[in-house]
């Protein structure tokens, strides 16, 4: 287990833990939740090493084993699935062991290493990496890339599955699902619920949380206190505390004001001095009760907008994309969305789905007057006024401003008219206060640049909001500060985000982005899951499909035909050589096939064994005493089986084929 004991932990003056105590039992799935900055990657480093506390003990087993996903980018050129693999501690251990043999030519701690690599199955390990990127959204053929080849957010993909590679006894993940689609958002929660070790997940997704944790830590005031359950759970246990605690609050003030009535009354009189000194120091002792902070709860609303132009947009064939140079002054339109015919009206919630590098965020962009269109046209309502909010805050702040220089610029744009001391009272609405005005944006944490373009959206007053992924860095107060807002909100809003709580809350119809198109999509978020589920299998067999074609070419493909060439004479002497070579080429070639058919026929058992459970859980799912809540978990347990079978038949296709080609190659 897990303890931390009376740990005080400080970050210069900042005091992140003050004499906090919790146990964590093995296999717990714990969310951690507290407001941006509170400390919670940093007690993350310090369960790491990486922060020493200035008080107390943290107890983990030394035995243990973590993992954790780096936030730093990866540079090199490795593929991705060599990088993956580097995840696995124990199999980079068991290969250091066996080079480290090989090198002093020792026979038997050759033998021990190769005993070390089966124990951390190497066997399948290639297997297991590509089974990880697959859930994570990446393609076949990027499986093989190098790590250096990929953007950003697909970099710390690779950090994810790195992590995920790890067979840790304690997982630690701050934030995974920022970088991630829906598809792959619901393969990692299904890869977490089977995981068997300790995890502690720092998350600002609702649903993510419920969907996986059991236990929740709260971190606040520098205390840690556990609550048992998921995130809904712990709000409603912690809702019932703070009424409590506001009961013990107000009783304690009605206690200070009595006492405090008695000594203003009769410290003068000599008679009652003594009595009235004794309340004094009573007041002096009482334990100060902290009052229910209504400030923890942030809230803001969006202004009227001036307008509501109707319709506010029309697409006629439009076409979106960019623009990329093929040589000197000369460019190339790389179309990624064509075809576009569609309004957008007064007063929609339009919630944009589609999977990462389809075109979302090519088509807001275009929207936003940020890309010009490839092509068509795009007819904007008299008075149209857009609030864009970028997914990459740095696309609308500049790094070496403060937040009172931004909004001093835009309000020149917007309402000239505006004093600084205006301005100064508005940022305060956003928790910048004092000399937080000035700080240069640049030294901002990712959720205080979020609560900037709020403030500047807010300012602004739009009447068509586009907003792509707004919740990254935001902390769950602030999430549901802003779905409220939204809600309020008079004019239109376009939603990009992963966040299916906001979509749940916000959005009415959704628009769908996919194979180059745009088009609504007839169903909510539950039946975008299922489409996504049925996309990714009808996509598996594909695979599999062109698999078995390949191997089904190879094995009908006619062999080079050769000029005839007669054996000379044979003789006894030759027909001994021929036999020898003839058994040395079998003997290679069954040493060079032998892994592979050992892996294959793993998966062969694994097959069998997932089948059986399919069979099983299908049976569950028919039997009229299933509860709904069984129900639910059996259907999402048959979905991990399905996909599981997916990668592993694709495994042994592959597999297969190899062989095929080093027995013909023989």
């Amino acid at each position: 287990m897990i303890t931390l004991r009376n740990i005080t932990l400080r970050r210069g003056t900042k005091v992140i833990l003050d004499d906090a105590s919790v146990t964590l039992q093995p296999g717990e799935k714990i969310g951690l939740v507290g407001r941006n900055g509170a400390g919670k990657s940093s007690l993350f480093a310090m369960l790491t090493h990486r922060l020493h506390s200035d008080k107390g003990e943290v107890d983990i087993p030394r035995q243990w084993r973590m993992a954790e996903v780096a936030q730093n980018m990866p540079e090199t050129e490795l593929p991705a699935t060599d990088f993956v693999l580097e995840g696995d501690t124990r199999l980079m251990e068991a290969q250091r062991a066996l080079d480290a043999a090989e090198a002093a030519e020792d026979g038997h701690a050759m033998a021990e290493a190769h005993g070390m690599l089966m124990d951390a199955g190497s066997l399948d390990a290639r297997s297991r990496a590509q089974a990880l990127l697959m859930g994570l959204g990446f393609t076949l053929v990027q499986l093989d890339a190098p790590v250096n080849s990929f953007s950003g957010g697909w970099r710390m993909r690779l950090q994810l599955a790195r992590a995920l590679m790890c067979p840790a006894d304690l997982m630690l993940l701050d934030e995974p699902t920022n970088h991630l689609d829906l598809d792959a958002l619901v393969w990692l929660e299904a890869w977490l619920k089977r995981y068997e070790g300790t995890l502690l997940v720092i998350s600002h997704d609702r649903e993510f949380l419920d969907a996986i944790t059991r236990v929740t830590l709260h971190l606040d005031e520098a205390k840690l206190v556990r609550y048992g359950g998921n995130y809904t759970a712990f709000e409603a246990m912690r809702a019932e505390r703070m009424v409590l605690q506001q009961a013990a609050f107000e009783k304690q003030q009605d206690r200070i004001a009595h006492l405090q009535k008695f000594i203003t009354r009769f410290k003068a009189k000599a008679s009652k001095a003594k009595q009235a000194q004794s309340r004094v120091k009573a007041l002096e002792r009482m334990e100060r009760l902290a009052p229910v902070l209504a400030s923890a709860d942030f809230a803001f609303e969006f202004r009227e907008p001036v307008s509501l132009p109707n319709p506010m947009l029309m697409f006629d064939e439009v076409a979106c994309g960019y623009r990329v140079p093929v040589e000197t002054d000369h460019f190339e339109d790389k179309i990624i969305v064509h075809g576009i015919n569609r309004s957008v009206l007064a007063g929609q919630r339009i919630g944009i789905l589609g999977a990462n590098g389809q075109g979302k965020s090519t088509l807001v962009k275009t929207v936003a007057r940020m890309m010009p269109a490839l092509g068509g046209k795009i007819t904007e309502g008299k008075g149209l006024s857009i609030g864009y909010f970028a997914q990459q805050e740095l696309d609308v702040l500049r790094l070496d401003e403060g937040p009172l220089s931004h909004m001093v610029r835009l309000a020149k744009e917007v309402s000239p008219s505006a004093r600084e001391q205006e301005l100064r009272d508005f940022l305060g609405q956003f928790r910048f206060v004092g000399e937080m005005v000035n700080q240069q944006v640049g030294s901002l944490s990712g959720g205080e640049k979020a609560r900037l373009v709020l403030a500047m959206l807010v300012w602004q007053r739009p009447n068509l909001l586009l907003l792509d992924e707004p919740t990254n860095h935001l902390d769950l107060n602030t999430r549901e500060a802003l779905s409220m807002a939204l809600n309020e909100f008079e004019g239109t809003v376009m939603l990009v985000s992963h966040d299916r709580a906001l979509l749940r809350e916000v959005c009415d119809e959704f628009w769908l982005v996919a194979k180059g198109q745009v088009g609504p999509f007839d169903g909510d978020l539950d039946d975008y899951q299922q489409w996504l589920l049925d996309t990714a299998k009808e996509a598996a067999k594909a695979a599999k499909d062109a698999a078995k074609d390949a191997i089904k070419a190879a094995a009908v493909a006619p062999a080079p035909v050769a000029a005839p060439v007669l054996p000379p004479p044979s003789t006894p002497a030759n027909s001994r050589e021929d036999r020898k070579a003839s058994g040395q080429a079998r003997q290679r070639l069954a040493e060079q096939t032998r892994p592979l058919r050992k892996e294959m026929d793993a998966i062969d058992v694994k097959l069998n064994k997932l089948a059986d459970e399919r069979t099983a859980v299908e049976n569950a799912l028919a039997n009229p005493s299933t509860t709904p809540a069984q129900f639910a978990e059996l259907g999402k347990r048959l979905k991990a089986i399905g996909e599981e079978l997916e990668a592993a038949e694709l495994r042994w296709l592959e597999l297969s084929a190899e062989v095929d080609a080093l027995t013909a190659a023989a």
